[in-house]
Parts: structure tokens; sequence; C-alpha cells
């Protein structure tokens, strides 16, 4: 293990990056002309060469097994939401017999996986296996290496034979296209002449619970779904709010030092980790970067967790609902827009009211966010997620903005036609003497909204724990894209600039305010104003998926040549059926360990105190309480068995139908119930066995003991 490094000998800016393969290692590594032109190719100003890709190929080799590498891959985001490699070595045998360590620039530029087996929905058959990698330059390489060696990495997008895009890159890199392509067109359409390029800017906070692996392992749903099918709260929960912001156990402390020395070494500029609400749950968050090389670190984030608690024993659990009744994990998808010359487009200045770009590039994200809500909800959509939207530690299914009073003032009285109010330099007063005042944020953080305004960006927390951070973002980019297309079409036909962008702030603010909401999104009154206000309530998966398929959004995604209408509809069914297969996993496992654990544990314990009744009457003594214990669980157990052999009637009848959506809506509408109606039976069970004769790991010591 790591987790015990000196950092005081071993500075942290000596390890940050040593294993990325970063444009400062390039710089020292490639001729000057060589570099230069790979910077040119990453803003999209040239094509790639052979000739460049040959000299970055060689450089990147010889980097590489100086530090031990003998393999490479192309790692790649298909749609099954992980990570995918394939391992090739750097050998090339000679004709003495000996190798030579090779690697091309052809062998950088693209790779050849077999795609037949991938999620394609429909795009690619089964028969049909040819697949391309293709390197993205943009997204530095870096080094992953264990105990069973070193092996270089090479962030790629990944297509069909046809060209179609397989993964989750393809689409987020041609979004960020887009919102480039519009927000230039608006900024010189301002006057703006010294930016060339607008890059859309995301710091993914991660969430995820550690559990002991003793544990985990002795619990069959966690080990198979990822979240506990059955189990009751204990006494204590987090009501007591003491584990948020807590001090760090130690065993935790050694765990996140470790995964912060992992994630230095790749350059994965982790910076924020803390004790998150409910108990064994923590948080950890980065820097910001482009979303491209932001969802790539994430997706690096999420495995290193993992591959770092087992290390130290544990187990990280990224579902979005591993226990009922505590919070579950999201993924905060804090998103912004940034010039290459360092401008942030959402940073409203000293005083808003006069930042006139400011409040147009805001007026666009409302309108964005509002007549796009379903798709963006759709983001959000997974079987997982369902269980954590609309609770009470999760924003609500319903698409709102959080602005806060200050920039709401000044954005209804533009779309009313009033003088808008500066405020100019708040400070807030603390009083006492001995601390400082401090600057007054433009708003408060409202933790109950889905999308709210934080200072310079806005915070997307909508987003599930374990899902790919790139669908988020493609859809916001592509979404936002539009609205500032029309922005750019009305600004460059005008003679007066000032006028038309006061007009657009005030045309489509005040078209599409209903979406903003500053009050609590967890309040019931809430869910009645949403309806009155005209805005979405999709509280399923299977609902929000059906946005991807409506002609609006085919026609949106292909205006901006991001998605076609065959790369929507694949997705569409990969994740209806990702859907349907969750499903089907989570209520197998629940009939195996209602059949295999509970029952014969219920049985046996029930059996004891009947035995206990029996002796206690035999000697005179009072039996009434075995008697009645022993009575109720054999009631529970009766009807958990009854409940198991209906979920099961109801899982085939789901099975047997066909067509993905059809099947899809079975299992929402009759296996998801009973799985519930289960779990309700089981759960009471457990508080009637005693602890050392129930055969699973409470939530007693799954949540408290590390």
């Amino acid at each position: 293990m790591n987790s015990c490094i000196d950092f005081s000998q071993t500075p942290v800016t000596s390890v940050f990056g040593i294993n990325s393969f970063s444009n400062a290692v390039m710089r020292e590594r490639l001729p000057k002309n060589v570099f230069r032109e790979l910077l040119e190719v990453q803003s999209g100003d040239k094509e790639l060469t052979l000739e460049v890709a040959e000299v970055v190929a060689g450089a990147m080799k010889d980097w590489a097994i100086e530090k031990g590498a003998t393999h490479y891959t192309h790692w790649f985001q298909p749609l099954t939401g992980l990570t995918a490699e394939k391992h090739e070595s750097f050998i090339a045998p000679t004709a003495e017999g000996k190798v030579l360590m090779e690697f091309s620039g052809k062998e950088l530029i693209k790779g050849e996986p077999d795609a037949s087996s991938f999620p394609s929905g429909g795009l690619r058959a089964t028969f049909e296996a040819r697949g391309y990698t293709a390197w993205d330059t943009t997204s530095p390489a870096f080094l992953k290496q264990d105990p069973t060696g070193t092996t270089l990495c090479i962030p790629t997008a990944f297509v069909g034979y046809y060209g179609h895009a397989l993964d989750k890159k393809v689409p987020l890199l041609k979004a960020m296209a887009a919102i480039n392509r519009q927000a230039m067109r608006v900024l010189r359409a301002l006057g703006n002449t010294a930016s060339t390029r607008v890059i859309s800017t995301m710091g993914p906070e991660q969430e995820y619970f550690l559990v002991d692996k003793a544990l985990f392992d002795r619990r069959p749903d966690l080990l198979l779904t990822g979240r506990t099918v059955f189990g009751s709260m204990p006494a204590k929960g987090q009501e007591m709010e003491d584990h948020y912001y807590g001090a760090i156990k130690e065993r935790v402390a050694l765990f996140m030092r470790e995964l912060n020395y992992e994630l230095w070494k790749v350059g994965v500029a982790a910076k924020t980790q803390h004790n998150e609400v409910a108990p064994n749950q923590f948080e950890l968050a980065p820097i910001y970067a482009s979303s491209n090389v932001a969802a790539d670190a994430n997706q690096l984030v999420m495995e290193t967790i993992q591959k770092v608690a087992r290390r130290h024993g544990m187990e990280a659990l990224l579902h979005e609902k591993p226990f009922a009744g505590v919070n579950g994990s999201g993924k905060h998808n804090n998103w912004s827009l940034a010039t290459d010359d360092g401008l942030n487009l959402l940073e409203p200045g000293d005083d808003p009211s006069a930042n006139a770009r400011f409040l147009l590039f805001a007026a666009a994200v409302v309108a964005a966010v509002d007549r796009y809500a379903t798709l963006i909800r759709s983001a959000a959509a997974t079987a997982g997620n369902d269980h954590r939207l609309g609770a009470n530690e999760a924003p609500p299914a319903i698409i709102s903005i959080f602005f806060g009073s200050v920039l709401s003032d000044v954005l209804d009285a533009l779309a009313d036609g009033k003088a808008a109010a500066s405020r100019g330099d708040l400070r807030m007063q603390l009083g006492v003497t001995s601390l400082p005042s401090l600057p007054l944020d433009l708003s408060d953080r409202n933790r109950t909204s889905p999308f709210a305004f934080t200072g310079n960006k806005f915070e997307f927390r909508m987003v599930g724990s374990s899902q790919s951070i790139a669908t988020a973002n493609t859809y916001l980019n592509t979404a936002v894209s539009q609205v500032l297309a029309e922005f750019a079409d009305r600004l460059e036909a005008a003679a007066d600039k000032a006028g038309t962008m006061q007009a657009l702030i005030k045309e489509y603010y005040g078209r599409h305010r209903r979406v903003v909401f500053n009050g609590n999104g967890y309040a019931e009154d809430w869910v009645a104003e949403a309806a009155r206000r005209g805005l979405p309530n999709i509280r399923s998966t299977v609902d929000a998926l059906a946005v991807l398929v409506q002609p609006a959004t085919v026609e949106l995604f292909e205006t901006h040549l991001v998605l076609t209408r065959a790369e929507l509809e694949s997705r569409y069914h990969i994740y209806l059926e990702k859907y349907s297969k969750q499903i089907n996993i989570e209520a197998g496992v629940m009939i195996d360990m209602v059949r295999r654990q509970v029952f014969p544990a219920g049985t046996a314990f029930a059996g004891s105190l009947a035995q206990a009744a029996g002796s206690l009457a035999a000697i005179g003594a009072i039996s009434a309480p075995q008697e009645k214990r022993a009575k109720r669980l054999a009631e529970l157990l009766q009807e958990s068995v009854d409940e198991a052999d209906r979920l099961e009637r109801v899982l085939a009848e789901a099975q047997e139908t066909a067509g993905e959506l059809a099947r899809a809506k079975l299992f929402l509408d009759k296996v998801v119930p009973q799985m519930v109606a289960l779990r309700a039976r089981v759960d009471p069970l457990e508080k009637l066995v005693a602890k050392d004769a129930w055969p699973l790991p409470t939530y007693e010591d799954l949540l408290f003991r590390l």
C-alpha cells in the first residue's frame, strides 16, 4: 500500500501527474514544431497527421517503458457506462528470434476492438464484430499501475464500422464542439475578437459508501446488485446529523490518503474529501476540467475508489441507493462555460445588473433547461436513481433552477421592463470583531434544487453516483447550443447590439422563468405549484427515456451534429434494456435470498422458540412470549414465501414479454411493486430473529462498522 507515504519527504508537487502523459510532459519530450502542431489539433484548428502521430507515439512509448509499461490499451467508454480495455504488448518479434519494443502512430490513432458484444441497440448485429477506437488528443494518456504490472492507457472514442457512436465520448465531444460554435457566434456578435474557443467545463462531486469487505461478501444482494434489497433500519440512522463533515475515522483516512495518491499520480486533481450525511458515506470532489477530460477523470475516480477500498479490506458502493432509509448517493455535476483566454461566461461579476453578457448566457441556460427539461431529466434516468430522486435527500424529479433572490430580482426586473436595482458590493457583517466581514454571495446554496446556480456555475444535482457524467453534459451542452444559436441569429443581424441583448434577455427569461424556483424543492406544495406552472414531473426511468425518440429531440441533436436518429433510437433501446435487466437481477436475488437464507434461518429460529416454549410449559413456567413470537415468525415466513412466489410469477411474465418498452413497463408496473411487497414481509422478520441466527449482516453492521 501507498497509504503511509510521507508527503514531507515526497511532496505532492513531485507526485502529481507523474503517471500522466500531459501537455507538460509532451512539451519536454516532443520537438517544438510537433508539440505546437499537436496543440493546434487539440484546439480543433488542424487535423491530426500521421507524421505528428508517429512522433507522439514514439515519445509516449519511451515514456511508458521507462516507467515499466509492457502493454498499452485504447481505454474507452462503451454504452455499458463503464470503461473497456484491450491490452496489446509493445513487443515486435525480429527475424533473429528476439523482440523490439514498438508503437506506431497508426496504433496510437486507431484500435480495433471486437464490437459485437457491446450494447449497440440495433446499430450492430452480433455477427458484425468490427469496431474502432480513435485517440482523443485532448485527454491525456496515463499509466495504470498495480501488482500485476504497468499499462499505458490511451483515452479514445469508440465507433462502429459505419461510423455510429457506440460510446459516451463521441456525443460529448460533438456537443462540446456545438456549444463552442454557437457561443463563439454570440461572442463575436458582441464584439469579442480575443477569445477563439469556448469550452464547457465540469467538476463532478462523487459520493459513495464504504462497507467492511467481510460483511459485503456475506450479502448476495450487495455482491450482485450493488444495493441491499432487504434490511431494517437500526435504532440509530442519520437523524443525529453527527456524521456529516465529522472527524474522519483512521481506517477511512488511510484509504483516502492512498486514494488521493493514486489519483494525483494520474493527474486527477482530487481536491475535497469529507464525511457525507449518511453513516459510512463519503464524498470526493476534483478541480474543474473540460467536460471530456472531467468525464474521463470521473471514470478513473470511480474505478480507483473501488480498487483502493479493496486494498484496505473494504468495498465501495457506488449505487444510488444502497440502503433504504438513509441518504442515497449522487454525483453533482458542476457545469460552466469558459473561453480559452480566461473568461467565465457564467461569472456575474461585481454587479450582475450591469453584466449584460452574463445575463444573456444565464437567460440562455434558463430557456434551454425549461424547453428541454424532459431531455435533461432523462440524463439521470436509471433503475438505481429511481430509488433516490424525489426522496428527502435528493432533488425531486421536477426540473427547476435556483438563482437566489439577487439574481432573480435582476432578471425579473429585466423581463418586466423595469430598471434592475444595483446592489453593488454587498458584504456580510458577522457581528464579531475578531472575524472579518465576508463578501455576500449572490445566492445561497439550495440543496433541494436539481439545477442550482452556485456563484459562477450551475450544479446539476440529479446525476446518479454510478453514472457516467458524459450523458448529462452531452444533453446540457446540446440544449444550450440551440438557444445560443437563436441568440446568435438575432445578434448577427442586429444593428443595435445592446438593445437586442436586452430584448433577448427580456423575451427568453420572461418566457421561461417558470422553471426558476428558489424555495424548498422537497416540500409537498412545490409538486402542486410545479404542476400549476406546467413543469413536467417524471418519476420513473421508463417514462423519462421516452423523450429520446421524440421528433423534437431528434431534430435538436441532428441540427447540432451530435447524435443521429439511429443513434438516439439505439440508446433508447439500450437504456430500456438495461433498466429491465437491472430489475430482473434484483428480483431474482430477492427470491433466492428468501428461499435459501431468510426462510431457513427464520424457520430454524421459530423452531427453537417453539421448543423453548414446550420446555417452559413442561416445568410450569410461562411460555406465552415464546409462543407469540414463534407464531408471528411463522406468519411472516409464510407471507414472505407467498410474496416470493408471486414475484417469481410476475418476473416470468415480464421476462417473456416481447418488445423493450412493453417489457420495461411490466418491470416497472408489476415487478417493482411486488418487490416492495416482498420486502415489507422480510424486513420485519429481521427484527424478530436473534441477531446471531439472522443469516445477513444488518444495517447496523454495514453502516456503523469500519
